[in-house]
């Protein structure tokens, strides 16, 4: 086979670790770094070398592994690395199969039918894609169809089982932080048996330089510092495990598949800045969400902004036009009436609700977050500096380093589309909360 690239030192030196004795291995760092291009080679490699052989690639989405590996990746590999080699894709079950019978099967776990389908199968090969939206549950599933046994026809032995992770680092609470680089169970924290089955490689944008151009490398340079950390550097966040949204569960609901939507929401949270001279005042938190016809909410704008009421009610009103809204709600504790008055001077009869808080941020995000965990709420595209504020809410309170007016305003949009759901998961907390009356243990036991 004539290569017609060539391979990063990075690329070079998974391909190396592949060929160890290590039965799980991931790739973890930056965006764009080479991993999943690597990782498909290796299998497609692999499927050549034993006839007959069958490998799984996995997404948590199956639209995702169809879009980013289906028709972006494999064939990119297949003409970069195997132009001579033909193949069959199967649009039905959606695997592709070469001349020798060798197969590699394509799913998303959130389909039922065709995960059971694959996973029904053994595989010489499991590669799992964006392995940071995938729990743990699943992983273990599919490690145990990782039992194929098929010879590779250039050394006349068996063909090495191999499963292959890869992730833009989330954060050290996810367990692939902990099964790889601290090698310890995530359920039981004990060690794990054989950590030699376990190895992990780091790479990164850099080591991909020569295939990204300069522009791209920038972008993820002045990225917020936590985007920064994990897109370029690479590196897995610090957590608080009191923490009331992580980045796990945001990754895993981020979508670009949007329903119709039955309602949409536009949310103000302001603060006290004047039109002049208010660099030093909190931004008003503009966020627009929709109820999608689905039953889940969709965060589809942040518009956070640090202005005068003149700017940010034509903001919030042009939003309303350009969603089609149904509805404009503000927090009115700070400035009372200020919030109806900026909206309705920006567009008149617009409809306004107020919303007044009685009770504290971590309590008013509690409900919000549950609803997250929940699967209810999803991201249609990434919203770094609202994840930043949503990630440092935690039962404490909030520990970030300004105002969260953008999360506020999140939460507020939220709850306007989930009054009952919200009001629910309240009063289910704080049923939970109340203690029993004296002597109620004697007759509840």
């Amino acid at each position: 086979m004539t290569a017609l690239f060539s391979l990063t030192e990075k690329q070079r030196e998974a391909i190396r670790l592949f060929a160890t004795i290590s039965l799980y291995i991931m790739l973890f760092g930056g965006s764009r770094s080479g991993k999943t291009f690597v990782a498909i080679r290796t299998i497609v490699y692999r499927a050549l070398a034993a006839a007959g052989s069958r490998h799984a690639v996995l997404r948590f989405r199956f639209n995702h592994v169809k879009a980013s590996i289906v028709r972006d990746t494999f064939p990119k590999v297949m003409s970069l690395c195997f132009p001579e080699v033909t193949y069959h894709l199967d649009k039905t079950d959606w695997f592709v199969e070469f001349p020798n019978g060798s197969q590699i099967w394509f799913g998303g776990l959130d389909d039922k039918e065709r995960t059971e389908k694959i996973l029904g199968q053994e595989h010489s090969t499991i590669y799992l894609n964006e392995s940071s939206q995938i729990p743990w549950s699943s992983v273990l599933l599919a490690m145990t169809r990782l039992a194929q046994v098929v010879m590779c026809q250039r050394t006349g032995n068996p063909l090495s089982l191999l499963m292959i992770f890869d992730c833009n680092p989330p954060s050290q609470a996810h367990w692939s932080y902990k099964v790889f680089i601290k090698k310890i169970d995530p359920d039981t924290k004990k060690p794990l048996p054989n950590p030699e089955d376990y190895a992990s490689l780091q790479m990164n944008p850099k080591d991909n330089e020569a295939n990204l151009p300069e522009s791209y490398l920038k972008t993820l340079e002045n990225m917020p510092a936590r985007m920064r950390q994990r897109f370029y550097d690479g590196k897995f966040a610090d957590t608080s495990d009191n923490a009331l949204w992580n980045i796990e569960t945001i990754d895993k609901y981020r979508t670009t598949d949007l329903p119709d939507m039955q309602r949409v929401i536009v949310s103000v949270d302001p603060s006290g800045s004047g039109d002049k001279d208010n660099l030093d005042n909190d931004a008003i938190g503009i966020v627009v969400a929709g109820l999608g016809t689905d039953g889940n909410a969709y965060i589809l704008e942040d518009l956070t902004v640090k202005a005068g009421p003149k700017t940010w009610g034509n903001v919030a009103v042009t939003a309303y036009d350009r969603h089609q809204a149904d509805l404009i709600v503000g927090e009115t504790n700070y400035g009372g009436e200020m919030v109806k008055f900026v909206i309705r001077a920006a567009k008149p009869n617009v409809p306004f609700m107020k919303l007044t808080a009685s009770r504290g941020k971590v309590v008013r995000a509690e409900p919000i977050a549950s609803l997250t965990d929940q699967g209810k709420i999803r991201f249609a595209g990434d919203f770094p500096d609202l994840e930043d504020e949503l990630c440092a809410f935690t039962t404490a309170g909030y520990l970030g380093e300004d105002s969260p007016n953008r999360a506020d305003a999140f939460v507020w949009a939220i709850s306007a589309l989930f009054p009952r759901l919200t009001k629910e998961t309240k009063e289910k907390k704080q049923r939970k909360r109340r203690p029993l009356p004296s002597g109620a243990g004697a007759w509840m036991s």
